[in-house]
């Protein structure tokens, strides 16, 4: 089967991620393909970002509209999402969970699979260290990948880490349960 996303053809393609860093200010996104030899590959990864003095209900549009945009161009197989982190910034969850509502809605609206992993969750499957530190999990993700470079900014690099994340997961799923 040949599956087209953006220009990018090719028979190899097995399954495609999209993993999403939420945020109100910048949603970190990243689209990983694994092929039917289990190789990953980048098709994109980059941020929404949303004007600070907009509305919410405006702000939560925006997100809405290109994360619907992004599916619509790269019909990915699943969603991967960062889980809600309470920390002490009680305001901040709030405002990340409203976020999250927006990629959960355009996701669902498209009839798409969600997951969710915690930060913890992501840099265990990634670094093999679930207190992984940025740079790690930017080093893992780069080498992963075989990226001259690490995804910039840190928030696509979260949102491709994500979407790798998933990609471990369905593996190690197929091999238990083979």
């Amino acid at each position: 089967m040949t599956r087209t996303h953006g220009d990018i053809e090719s028979p190899a393609i097995e399954t495609i991620v999209l993993g999403i860093d939420p945020g109100t200010a910048t949603t970190g996104y990243g689209l990983v393909a694994q092929d039917t030899r289990g190789d990953y590959r980048l098709l994109a990864c980059g941020v929404f970002r949303t004007a600070a003095h907009e509305p919410m209900h405006l702000r939560l549009k925006e997100i809405f509209t290109d994360m619907s945009s992004l599916i619509r161009e790269f019909a990915p197989d699943e969603v991967a999402v960062e889980k809600l982190f309470f920390g002490k910034n009680v305001t901040n969850a709030i405002s990340v969970g409203q976020a999250r509502g927006a990629v959960l809605l355009a996701a669902a609206l498209a009839d798409l699979p969600v997951v969710e992993y915690t930060p913890a969750e992501v840099k265990q499957a990634i670094s093999g260290y679930g207190n992984a530190d940025k740079r790690q999990m930017q080093e893992m993700v780069q080498r992963t990948l075989n990226l001259p470079e690490a995804p910039q900014p840190d928030d696509a690099a979260d949102g491709v880490a994500i979407a790798l994340c998933h990609l471990q997961t369905i593996a190690y799923r197929r091999l238990v349960g083979a």
